[in-house]
Parts: structure tokens; sequence; C-alpha cells
């Protein structure tokens, strides 16, 4: 009962969890200490340690069923309140799973799984759990012994108050996928229509031999400053027949292995993968609706938060090929020193609205934990994601649901990072309010005086352990980490690079302003920690295309955001790095299509033109789409390279969008999440087409930067370390820009001039570092291969003609 009570209790709650998960700083303990938590922990503490309640031990008396089908008895047990999910135990399998507000929980086993690709067979083995004794706080436990170490379907019926109005979403009538479930079983083929109703179940495998990462295998673990990031769809990247790939293989997570060679001619060396999380893909079709002809190709759309995409795996596989061939790709570009970001949706799931409810996991195993509610309307679901539904970050046990998936997703398939997809929406209070402090994604390490915290609390202890307690947290003069609180500061995640999408659909834009630092308080006086999240910068792509195109009053900004955007990042520790620059990502305009396009044209999405975004910056260079004008078509080629010469120079982490290498066009739609076709998919045809030309172009590029530091500091840039070749920044005509960037070590200088004007600018070169000359190494106005010369082109005129609506770079050599 006094445990329940602390749980219960918001202050009690923290500083419970705060005591089970004590991390020190430094491992200098006196060892009376460790016998004194020890102690405190044998007595009072949840086993091992979760937001859920803690375990209990196994009953002796076992209850027996019989298996559905066959004369095998299936004996089940109590079992263990955690881990949450399926896993194996001694004398069986133990499932195990949140519900705080169930009052009826059945554990439902499909015994034979799914056979030639049909749905679950029509009998399920379904044993009721008794709250007295299969319930420890608010976690639903069962230990079943006889099943097979692999490929057992399992879901869950629920049941529960029926106030929807109050918050809850209980319907006993569906069988849940349990939000723990490692695997997922459900359709075989992506994009399957005649099994469009399929049911998503959980499955395991305990049986298979771990994983074979190889003896020399090692992480990447690339500096952020290193870093060129290539944004892809798993499935898009190899889809298409041109891909020359096997049916089988195609669209799959080793299609991606097959085309690693292109990854490294190409140059980047991080890939962030849109969702491979288990998603529906279609979800669009279950009723009649303008968008029922869809299929969700981008992945937003999650499922289940721990298992991978099951259709990615390669000739209809399964959820356990899924896995292994997950890793394999993992294995293979960690090998070939790419590593792996992955873009997670954490804001909303697939559980979509409350006129349209698709209940598949989360909504029926408790509603009012998983989601934001505005209770004072009837209990209907916030929409900060634009979605229909939001998941309530911030609740403790949707904050551990996080957690641990990220930890499964480092630990189990060796990630190397995640992009936070509308991480806004992880800066929110359960009731939807902007946090100054969010607890999972900000920690804060505070020195209290524990005497008497500790005091305070000895109602919930007693005698010679409650003494002790005191006593250990008087004692403490070093800080105590609320580990379990933020993303940032987790063990398992500190290797790992961790980006904000800093906005959300209901106008909390961060951009520069996502929670980043930790403070910490000692004896009264504070000190700021260094900075680990970096954000996708969406004033960057802003800013960028509006000087490319020519807007007025753009070249102070254009030069503030090749530099490193110092009015966003420079603060509390925050460097170059922190600010992902990106003109072009998965949703909006291809790049090709930014400089043909000045309207979207949305039409194919069946939403009459009105969904994606009317703010695109874009300009068609007099055409709108396609054209056979020459002059339009070169000044487009311009527009392109002068595009990617700014991303590749600019200070901080760059990141391009796939199909950008070649020119891909999705024909103006700037919202094509929804189409499983070439609109989508890599033409790997045009970039055969456009090899010597476009695609060599970016791939030099990117050579350059990685062979030149000073386009890459750690560091904001200083006056010693940039000339602008500039006295008419006050001039809101001028879309001119021209400077230099000094390398102080080897003197290899390089000259950069930026024009968007319509006209040709006849700009001064400055002298080169003593015993150098300059080299024309880029002139995009110039058709390939003149346009990017690697060793360049000797220069030793005293200025440079440069044409409208291109750009120029010299470097200065020997």
């Amino acid at each position: 009962m006094m445990l329940e009570h602390v749980e219960r209790n918001i202050d009690g709650y923290v500083f419970w969890q705060t005591f089970c998960r004590l991390r020190f700083s430094k491992a200098k303990i006196a060892s009376r200490w460790q016998r004194i938590i020890s102690k405190v922990r044998e007595r009072y503490m949840v086993k091992p340690g979760n937001v859920f309640g803690h375990s209990v031990e196994e009953s002796l008396v076992e209850k027996v069923t019989p298996m559905l089908g066959t004369d095998v008895p299936l004996k089940y047990s109590p079992g263990l309140a955690f881990p949450l999910g399926a896993s194996e135990a001694e004398n069986g399998i133990n499932f195990a799973i949140f519900s705080r507000h169930a009052s009826c929980v059945t554990l439902c086993l499909s015994i034979f799984g799914r056979e030639k690709g049909q749905e679950i067979c029509d009998g399920m083995v379904e044993i009721a759990l008794d709250p007295q004794k299969n319930k420890t706080g608010d976690v639903w436990h069962i230990c079943v012994e006889g099943l097979s170490r692999s490929g057992i379907l399992y879901g869950y019926r629920i049941d529960g108050p029926q106030e929807k109005e109050q918050g809850h979403g209980f319907d006993n009538s569906i069988v849940l996928l349990d939000p723990y479930a490692k695997l997922v079983s459900g359709r075989k083929w992506f994009g399957d229509v005649a099994n469009k109703m399929s049911k998503f179940l959980g499955t395991y495998d305990f049986e298979s031999m771990p994983f074979d990462w190889g003896p020399d295998y090692k992480l990447p673990n690339i500096p952020e400053t290193d870093l060129v990031i290539y944004e892809m769809n798993v499935r898009a990247f190899t889809a298409d027949e041109s891909s020359g790939l096997d049916p089988d293989v195609r669209g799959s997570y080793l299609g991606v292995i097959e085309k690693i060679p292109h990854l490294l001619e190409l140059g980047i060396n991080a890939v962030e993968l849109l969702p491979v999380f288990e998603f529906d893909e279609l979800e669009f079709q279950r009723y009649q609706n303008p968008r029922d002809h869809m299929i969700n190709t981008w992945g937003y759309s999650t499922l289940n938060f721990f298992a991978p995409m099951s259709r990615y795996a390669s000739a209809g596989g399964g959820p356990l090929v899924a896995s292994h061939e997950f890793k394999q790709m993992v294995k293979a570009l960690h090998n070939a020193g790419i590593e792996v970001i992955l873009d997670v949706v954490y804001n909303h799931t697939n559980e979509a609205n409350d006129r349209h409810p698709y209940t598949t996991s989360f909504r029926g195993t408790d509603n009012k934990v998983y989601y934001m509610l505005d209770l004072d309307n009837g209990a209907k679901y916030l929409n900060f994601s634009g979605c229909g539904n939001t998941l309530n970050c911030n609740h403790p046990v949707v904050m551990e649901l996080i957690l641990d998936s990220l930890r499964h997703w480092v630990n189990e398939y060796h990630v190397d990072g995640f992009r936070f997809d509308l991480a806004s929406i992880l800066c929110r209070g359960t009731d939807g309010s902007p946090l100054n402090s969010p607890p999972l994604v900000k920690v804060k390490i505070v020195f209290l005086d524990y005497k008497i915290y500790a005091q305070s609390c000895s109602m919930l202890w007693q005698s010679e352990v409650s003494q002790s307690l005191i006593l250990l947290l008087s004692s403490l003069s070093f800080y105590l980490e609320l580990r379990d609180r933020a993303i940032a500061k987790d063990a398992v995640l500190s290797r790992c690079k961790i980006i904000a999408e800093p906005w959300d659909c209901g106008g909390l834009y961060l951009v520069g302003k996502f929670p980043n630092w930790d403070r910490m308080a000692f004896q009264g006086s504070l000190s700021t920690m260094s900075s680990r999240w970096a954000e996708w910068n969406g004033k960057y792509r802003d800013d960028i295309r509006r000087f490319m195109k020519g807007d007025c009053g753009m070249k102070g900004t254009f030069a503030t955001r090749i530099s490193g955007s110092a009015d966003l990042y420079q603060v509390n520790k925050r460097k170059p790095q922190h600010s992902i620059n990106f003109v072009i990502a998965h949703d909006g305009f291809t790049l090709y299509d930014l400089v043909s396009y000045n309207f979207k044209h949305n039409d194919a999405n069946g939403e009459g033109g009105n969904d994606g975004s009317n703010d695109n910056f874009s300009w068609n260079c007099g055409v709108e789409g396609e054209t056979e004008d020459v002059d339009v078509i070169g000044l487009r080629s311009r527009q392109m390279k002068n595009f990617h010469l700014a991303l590749m120079i600019s200070q901080g982490t760059p990141m391009m969008l796939m199909g950008d290498e070649y020119g891909h066009t999705r024909y103006g739609n700037n919202n094509s999440y929804g189409h499983d076709t070439s609109i989508n998919h890599f033409q790997w045809k045009q970039l055969e087409e456009r090899r010597g030309g476009h695609f060599r172009f970016f791939c030099e590029m990117i050579k350059f930067r990685h062979k030149h530091p000073i386009l890459r500091r750690d560091r904001f840039l200083t006056k010693s370390d940039v000339a602008w070749h500039e006295d008419n920044w006050s001039n809101h005509e001028s879309k001119f820009l021209a400077f230099t960037l000094h390398d102080d070590q080897f003197g290899g200088d390089i000259y950069l001039a930026f024009n968007a004007h319509d006209y040709y600018v006849k700009a001064a070169v400055p002298s080169p570092p003593h015993k150098k000359r300059w080299h024309r190494v880029v002139d995009t106005n110039l058709e390939s291969p003149k346009d990017f010369v690697p060793e360049g082109v000797p220069f030793s005129d005293t200025s440079y003609n440069i044409a409208s609506y291109s750009a120029v770079l010299l470097e200065a050599k020997p």
C-alpha cells in the first residue's frame, strides 16, 4: 500500500524513480554506502526498478489448458512484471503488458501462426489473466510453459471502463498488438491490397543464434563535423525495376546493401532512413475516403516502436527475416564507413483520430495514458502532429517506452543515431502545453539538501534502513543524475547522434531554441553543460532558397546561414555542427522541382491540392514544370549546382535528399507520402543518363568538402577565419556576396562568390596567400566537366566576371 502511494504521487514518483536508478558520476562511493543501497533495494525497491511496478515471484501453482488442436497441455503460472513484452523465462515464455485502467486482460496465442501468407487461423488460445494473481502494480503478466521458442503470434484482448468522454478506448473485441512486441507479424508483401485488412500481432524469436557482427566489425564513430547525411527511403531506393535487382530484393534492406557502391561513389558517410519501424502502408484503404487510393510509402505512421518494418524483408520473408536483414544492412553500411541514423516518429501513432479510429495497440491498451487528450472537451485527441493524435511523450510510462525503444535499436541493431520527427511535441506536457524543461529531452543534474528530503519521506521507511538512507543522502557531495528522464544523458544513447526536427503542427517552432543544455546546481552555483542535440535548421533551408532565387534583402542572412547560423546556435556551448543544414528534405519539393515549379501540384493526393506546404520559396526559372526551352533548362541546372555548392561549403552538418544527385522530379508534388511509384522511387536509369554531368558535380563537391577542414570547423567563424569582400551590407537590392575563407595552417584559402542577380557581376578577386596562386575549381555557369575541375584551373586575373545566377569557387594552391 505504501509503495503504491509513492508511485501515484508525482513528487514521490520522481524521487522513487531517482533512487531506484541511482547512477553516480564517479565510482568513488565507499563500500558501506553500496551496502546501504543494496539493503534498501532488497527491502523496498522495485525489481528491477521501473515505472510499471515491481515484479513478483512465479507461483508454484500452475494452471493447465489444452492446447488448441493438440493433445499437449498448456501450462501457465503468474509470471513476472518485468521486462515488458514477451521474454524467455526459466520455465516458459513470459508475457507482460502495462495497462493502468484495464479491468480485464486476456492473452491471445496463435499457436500455428500464419500459413502461406494468409491471415491467422481461426482458433486462438485465450488465457484470461486473474488480477489477483497476474497483476503487479499496473502490469499484467503471465508465464506460459510449453510454447515454441520462436514464431508464436500473440496479442491481447483488454477491457475496461467504457466512458470515452473520460478518455478510455477499451474494446475487447479487438486483439491488440503488444506495445513492447520486439517483432510484428502482418501481411507479407508491401502494398498487398488483397490483404489490406491484415491484423498485426506480436511475435518473438528466442531460438536463433545471436547475429554475427564479425570479428573485425566496428562502429564508424564519425565526428559530427565530418558528417554528410543522405536522407533516404529504404523501399523507394531500390523498388524500381531500373535498380536491376532481383524482384525479391527490390525495396528491401538487402537492396540497400546492393547499392552501397553508389553511396560510396557519391561520397556521403551517413544515411538517415525514413521510418523503418513497423507501419501499415495500407492504412488509408481501410474505409472509403479521398485518400483510399494511396499507399503510405514514407512510413510516418508507427504501429510499434521496437520492430523493424517486416515488409522490407526480402521475398516476403516476414518479421524474423526482416530483423536479421536489417542487421545485415547496418553491418554492411558500417563496414563501408557509413553511419545509420533512423528517422523516428514518437509524436503520434497509426491509430488515427476521433472520427475514424484505427485501434491496433495503444488506444485499446490504455488510451488515457498513451495519448494527449482534451479532458475538457469530451477527451478528444489533441492533434499537434497533424495526423489525428499526439503521443503523451512526457508521461512517465510513455517516456519509459520511448527510452526503452531507443535503447533497443542501439543495443540490438547498432544504429548510430536518431532524427526525431516533429520533436517539439517531445517538449509538451501531458496537457499539451509547452515545457521549459521537458523531462524526456532535457536532464537536470541538481544537488539538493537530501537530508531534509529524506527526512520528509521517512514515513515511507522505518528503522535502521530509514536512518541509513538519511545518512547516505546527507553524505552525497556529488551529482545525482536523473538518468531515465532524458534522451541526451542516457548511458546507452550516449554515443548516438540525436537530431531534432524542432517544430510541430501546433505552432511550437523551436529552431535554435530546442532544449539543448543541461543546468546543474551545486552548493548554490550554476554552470552550463555542453549540448548534444542538433537541429534540422529550417531557417537555413528558407533563407538559402530565398537568396538563390533572387529575393531582395537576403544577402546578410545568407552570409549568416553559410557561416553556421551563429545567431541561432552560438549559445550554451553549441557549435556549428548542431545546425543540420539542408535545402531539400523528403517533405516538400525535390531539388529539381524547387527550380522548376512556383506552385505545388498535389492533385494526385486526393485532397484537392489542399495538402502540402504553400511556402516553398521556389522559382521555376521562367516556365512552370517540364519544358524544352534550352535557356530555362540551363538556368535550372545552374541553380541546382548553386544550391549544392552553398550546402557543401556551409559551416554545419549538410544533409541532402536521395535522388537529388541526379535531379529526381515528383512533377511538382510536394507531399508525395502516399505514392509507391516512380514519383518516389529512385530512377537508376536517369542516374546513368546524368552520371557525367549533374551527378559528377554533386560527387566532386562532396569530396571537396571532405578534403578541406576549413569548411567544417568545430567552432564558429572569427574575423581571422573569413574576409567578407563587402562594404554594401545595407543595400537592400544587392544580391551578390563574395568572401574568402582563410586556412592559417596550410594557406589553402578558398574564395567564394554567389551572384543571384539576373546580370553579370565583375568581382574584384583578392590577392592569394604568399607563394600561392588562385585556381578555379568551380564555376556553375560552365558545362561539365569544366564546371568542376578538382585540380583547379590556374587563375591570375584581379577580377572575375561572374554570370547571372551562378557561383564561383577559387582555391589557393602552390
